[in-house]
């Protein structure tokens, strides 16, 4: 998961879209998870998420990815499908813990579709440069440049912010402290008190780029200030009947 939403470099298909196609790409298979209740369609799609990513050359960092998810999905597939009470029952265990099909279908229904919704904009993010996604969203969308610079400037420390704790982890892990214990309690005992000096730093990076921001004329950027012009070409009308096919798909099914 380190890097995870670094740009990756590349002249893929992907990579050479207007990033508005890119977002709303995501987008409908996000809304196609969500509208479909079959299980084969849903698996369909993470495999068309697999293949976006085997595209644009981050294959490795995809696999990454669904593997995270797969192991929260079994923590949320736990909780659910113990809970879940309507139904025949499949499975009957002690203390009037038990199975059924609804319970396992619903279940099963929802970790597909956690997996398949939330890896198209992660993968997407991925093959766009910020800048370019937060000119063309000025620029097409019209949204105020201070809104786009809030959610792109929260989308860049993410992985800034993973680094540093990281750096942390591993200055405390030379001082001698034990982060590889299978222990979740002990762990989340030793994590919680480096949030401390995480948040320190955190608040030094937001006061330099807000004072960075203010020195490059923040408050005179318009809707025609950027340079670059984001027109769209063949590759994203196909890319955009594609999904939207997609997402016609998923009604119907």
């Amino acid at each position: 998961m380190k890097g995870l939403l670094n740009y990756v470099e590349g002249n893929s298909v992907l990579h050479r879209m207007n990033p508005l196609s890119k977002l709303i790409i995501a987008l409908l298979i996000s809304v196609s998870c969500f509208l479909c209740k079959g299980h084969l369609f849903l698996l369909g799609v993470i495999l068309v998420n697999l293949a976006l990513a085997a595209v644009g050359g981050i294959f490795n960092r995809a696999l990454g990815l669904l593997k995270t998810l797969i192991k929260l999905s079994i923590v949320l597939f736990l909780l659910q499908v113990f809970f879940i009470r309507d139904g025949n029952i499949l499975l009957r265990l002690p203390l009037n813990i038990y199975i059924t099909d609804m319970g396992l279908s619903f279940s099963l229904l929802l970790v597909l579709r956690l997996m398949g919704a939330t890896m198209p904009l992660t993968l997407m993010l991925s093959l766009t440069q910020m800048n370019d996604l937060s000119n063309v969203m000025v620029e097409k969308l019209g949204i105020p440049y201070k809104y786009v610079f809030v959610l792109i400037t929260a989308i860049r420390f993410i992985p800034v912010f993973m680094n540093d704790m990281q750096a942390i982890m591993e200055a405390q892990t030379a001082r001698g402290v034990e982060f590889d214990t299978r222990n979740i309690f002990k762990k989340i005992g030793l994590i919680l008190p480096l949030c401390v000096p995480l948040l320190v730093s955190s608040v030094k990076r937001i006061e330099y780029g807000a004072l960075s921001a203010e020195l490059r004329g923040f408050h005179h950027r318009k809707k025609n200030s950027g340079y670059k012009q984001y027109g769209f070409k063949v590759q994203d009308i196909g890319g955009l009947a594609l999904f939207t096919l997609l997402l016609v798909a998923s009604v119907f099914l």
